[in-house]
């Protein structure tokens, strides 16, 4: 293998009637030439390796994943790196991991992200470098939190985070 290892984070899958067989993910991931394609649980993580850069990563995914799923399907993709940083930059390490998540984005998070935010009710947020992290202090299936800046990305919870962060850095 000699690639550089990667985690695709996919937007909005097996939510209802969006049902992606992580099987089925491999295999497209197979197709493209990704190497030693895996899945973490079923909401959408692969991890895979590829000599490619993050934006050929991303056409060629959204573009294999949208004729498979007949529908458009937003991919975030982070490097092993990124991922780490993503973890030990979390300024809520000291809250649940369960309640706290990071909301992936293709670029940086606009500077008023967090004012813009509607229907606040004491969750907490953070910009990083290309996530905005948000501490739910009830849960997020309870939260009516609207983030504006937030809503062609796709979050995962921190115990994820983490456990796709160790995947991404195991040889």
């Amino acid at each position: 293998m000699n690639g550089r290892p990667y985690v695709a984070l996919l937007r909005g899958i097996n939510l209802g009637r969006r049902t992606l067989k992580m099987d089925d993910l491999r295999r497209v991931a197979s197709d493209l030439g990704l190497e030693n394609p895996k899945t973490y649980i079923a909401s959408g993580n692969l991890l895979f390796r590829s000599a490619k850069g993050e934006a050929a990563l991303k056409s060629e995914l959204e573009s294999a994943l949208g004729e498979h799923m007949g529908a458009a399907v937003g991919v975030m993709i982070r490097d092993s790196d990124e991922l780490a940083d993503v973890v030990s930059s979390n300024p809520f390490a000291d809250r649940d991991a369960r309640y706290t998540v990071a909301i992936f984005l293709d670029e940086a998070p606009p500077a008023d992200s967090i004012s813009s935010a509607k229907k606040v009710e004491g969750e907490q947020m953070a910009l990083g470098k290309r996530e905005i992290y948000v501490h739910y202090p009830s849960g997020q299936g309870q939260s009516r939190l609207a983030i504006p800046a937030a809503a062609k990305g796709t979050a995962r919870n921190m115990n994820t985070v983490a456990k796709l962060a160790e995947m991404a850095t195991e040889k």
